[in-house]
């Protein structure tokens, strides 16, 4: 295995915006992670960070966002057991969080689009390197921070950025470079000697020239992210070879364990997420001597150093008894989160039954409310409705807050037995109306 892969930094990624886990919980996963060989935490708090000041309203309202004694109990956690935490703050795209509110609209690159910052607005800058600021100074021991900056997609549709880009020999690259390195050394001003980190996707269509003309190198380090399970090695080290050549020398990369397959999707599929990783894997032994690689980001969950080797296969099965999160209920794992899996599983398998997907069809095929329905509890999904008590009074709210557990069954429950529910409703209703009994 190349040695470059032995030696650099394993992070996992906690995306802590939607659906936070309990303090406990999450410490218990820090836990969890060093166990399974991670030497860094990557953590991206978006509304769930204790701002303040004028920054208060950023706070999440639909839960409480962690004190300021949690985010120091979970840098103690992660400290004991050695991990290296790097806070993620989004400075550029993906700042919704942010420019949804009212008092901060006029920021907006364009109204309609609230993700994209406005980057000829000073008082854009000064909010970003506030809320940098703020974060760094809840992490005095991190010497790492990701500036986020990924999918600026409406980047110059703004008034002032058409006007700015009317000038020849100007470039969307530059307005985006001219930002990001703003933000830069507006961090090397307020926290010198911090290594600063960010999503590469937006330099991949720049010539080497551009990006080194720029002057980004030694500024940022990019970290290149590509979370599909076929990831074209071959093309991927060409675009690492080509930021070498720009003066990058040191680079990240981020593979995935969840959110890069459908929005809707449950239970993740572990094979997709360890094919990706196999394939980065490969990329990093492909490259030359030239690209110092910093570390590898799990984005979302937790990998192993080096290849799933079957060393590496006993070690997840020891602690989580199972490599495959759809094998779990034939497990007898002590993780914390086991038994909320167990059931997300079993009620996936029951929303996605034939009997439910395709009821309405079956039931006009089979008979009206034969007592083959009543066995097989299509019209009242009583084993469905089961398992949607448990998780929602029980395993979940032990791990996850009352708003996040809701908003789960709101979405993937309620859409499915409110349908079978009314039906169940209107055929009662019927036969009451015949003077039969219902029972």
């Amino acid at each position: 295995m190349d040695q470059s892969l032995r030696s650099c930094k394993k992070f996992v990624h906690l995306d802590l915006k939607g659906a936070p886990p309990r303090i406990g919980y999450l410490i218990e996963l820090i836990q969890l992670f060093a166990d399974l060989g991670a030497n860094g935490l990557l953590i991206e708090y978006e509304d769930m960070f204790p701002y303040e000041g004028e920054l208060k309203v950023l706070q999440s309202t639909t839960q409480p966002p962690y004190r300021r004694e949690e985010i120091v109990s979970i840098q103690d956690a992660a400290s004991s057991r050695g991990l290296e935490i790097i806070p993620l703050v989004q400075t550029f795209g993906h700042l919704e969080f942010v420019l949804k509110h009212e008092v901060f609209r006029d920021l907006r690159e364009v109204d309609y689009c609230l993700g994209t910052l406005n980057p000829h607005h000073d008082a854009g800058v000064r909010l970003v390197q506030e809320m940098l600021q703020q974060v760094m100074k809840l992490h005095p021991k991190s010497t790492s921070l990701h500036i986020g900056a990924d999918e600026v997609y409406m980047l110059g549709h703004g008034d002032k950025s058409k006007h700015w880009l009317d000038v020849p020999g100007r470039s969307v690259h530059q307005l985006f470079l001219s930002h990001v390195i703003k933000v830069a050394k507006g961090v090397q001003e307020s926290t010198p000697n911090l290594n600063l980190i960010m999503w590469d996707d937006m330099l991949r269509s720049m010539t080497p020239e551009t990006i080194k003309e720029s002057g980004l190198v030694g500024l940022v380090q990019p970290m290149l992210w590509d979370y599909n399970p076929t990831l074209d090695v071959e093309n991927t080290v060409m675009l690492m070879e080509r930021y070498k050549s720009a003066g990058i020398s040191q680079q990240w990369v981020a593979s995935s364990f969840k959110g890069s397959t459908t929005v809707h999707t449950c239970v993740t599929s572990t094979q997709r997420h360890l094919d990706n990783h196999l394939q980065w894997l490969k990329v990093a032994s492909s490259l030359s001597a030239g690209i110092k690689l910093q570390g590898i980001a799990l984005t979302g969950w937790q990998r192993l150093d080096g290849g799933f080797t079957e060393e590496a296969q006993k070690k997840v099965v020891e602690i989580l008894g199972t490599v495959d999160v759809e094998d779990i209920e034939r497990t007898s794992s002590s993780f914390a989160g086991a038994k909320l899996a167990e059931l997300i599983v079993k009620l996936t398998s029951s929303m996605e039954s034939a009997e439910l997907r395709h009821f309405q069809n079956n039931m006009f095929l089979r008979g009206w409310f034969t007592p083959y329905h009543r066995q097989k509890k299509t019209i009242n999904p009583l084993i469905a409705q089961q398992i949607k008590t448990q998780a929602k009074k029980g395993e979940m709210r032990l791990l996850y807050s009352d708003s996040t557990v809701q908003e789960w069954v709101d979405q993937h429950i309620t859409p499915v037995l409110e349908p079978l529910h009314n039906l169940q409703r209107d055929i009662e209703t019927v036969l009451n109306e015949m003077g039969l009994c219902t029972e």
